[in-house]
């Protein structure tokens, strides 16, 4: 018996496996709208089985985008523009969730491939905010946020929500981590406020814990409520496992149903060894501490190592990410190197060896 292969089932809806697409930025939108590409990218994950499809960051509004290139859901148009993935993705089985984001200081970029960072006003760009007027490294500074844009953010979080769950997404996950607006607010070093927004800990986590109270009161009760975070800074006076568990202790107690435990992104050289599982530890970690599922993700690759988690308790799934790009039917492959037998999609039966 396969654990990895186990049904996972959180308020009304189950997963078929603990196997999960992550999210991953594609810079392939057109003034926030997904297109072609993302019909290809996302529908191929849905032919090979996975639990859950999380849909990459995307703005709720188009001023939190990370890049010129990044998807939105400002308004009902850009939501519609996702249902041919979702429709298919609910033919097959596959529940598909979106990562709902405000990039605060690390937005307005060109695309990666691209020959500069920051877009101009001319190429689309525009000035980022964040807690404080304290600029990433190699970025501009940003402006920071008064107590009315901070309210007015936490709504259009709600509102975002609100939209993708009518247009079908089966999962919201509010994007808390690798350095953009919410952790730039929770995190020490980004954030210097002498507001209720800052100062101690309950100050730093306010505004994420208004706006997963926001998006909780927009989706309802029985919608699964992700929330990603940054576990740790990876630097002495920066946030850390200890204030995580703390938080994560927190949101439990306001609605949120599974933490997505990533780490870094607030610092751009911090000490950290990205060794396979690197981060599994941190999940395990929440996961006992604070009585709250947890998902791991980072450099997990093998069929074994993503079993290995699930059955040890260390976390109740696992995110892939770029060996889903290798191989977008990475769980048909699993599940065989396992010697599970789980259902294939009827056109491609004829590839099966178990």
């Amino acid at each position: 018996m396969s654990a990895l292969f186990d049904p996972l089932t959180i308020h009304n809806t189950q997963f078929q496996n603990r196997v999960w697409v992550s999210p991953m930025c594609q810079y392939m939108a057109t003034d926030g709208f997904v297109g072609p590409w993302h019909l290809a990218h996302l529908n191929a994950f849905a032919t090979g089985a996975p639990g859950l499809i999380m849909v990459e960051a995307t703005g709720v509004v188009p001023e939190g985008r990370i890049s010129i290139g990044c998807p939105t859901v400002e308004d009902d148009a850009h939501v519609a523009a996702f249902k041919p993935m979702i429709d298919f993705a609910h033919e097959h089985d596959v529940k598909i969730g979106i990562q709902l984001a405000h990039a605060g200081r690390k937005s307005g970029t060109m695309r990666p491939w691209d020959d500069h960072r920051m877009a101009s006003a001319e190429e689309g760009g525009w000035q980022a905010v964040s807690a404080s007027a304290i600029a990433y490294h190699g970025y501009p500074e940003p402006r920071e946020l008064t107590i009315a844009e901070i309210h007015e953010i936490t709504a259009q979080f709600g509102a975002a929500a609100k939209r993708c769950v009518d247009a079908g997404f089966d999962v919201i996950e509010i994007h808390a981590a690798h350095g953009y607006l919410l952790h730039q607010f929770y995190s020490p070093l980004s954030n210097k406020r002498t507001d209720e927004y800052g100062g101690d800990f309950i100050g730093r986590t306010r505004f994420l814990m208004e706006t997963v109270t926001a998006v909780r009161n927009a989706i309802g009760d029985s919608v699964p409520l992700f929330v990603r975070i940054s576990a740790t800074d990876w630097v002495d006076d920066g946030w850390n496992l200890v204030d995580s568990i703390e938080m994560c202790t927190h949101l439990r107690a306001i609605g949120v149903d599974l933490i997505d435990v990533s780490t870094g992104g607030n610092v751009h050289n911090a000490p950290i060894k990205a060794t396979p599982g690197f981060q599994v530890p941190f999940a395990s970690a929440i996961r006992t501490e604070s009585g709250i599922k947890t998902t791991a993700v980072g450099l997990i690759t093998e069929p074994e190592q993503a079993e290995h988690i699930i059955q040890t308790g260390e976390a109740d799934a696992v995110f892939l990410a770029r060996a889903f790009l290798r191989n977008p039917r990475w769980p048909l492959f699993a599940a065989e190197k396992l010697g599970v037998k789980i259902h294939w999609p009827l056109p491609l039966e004829r590839g099966r060896t178990l």
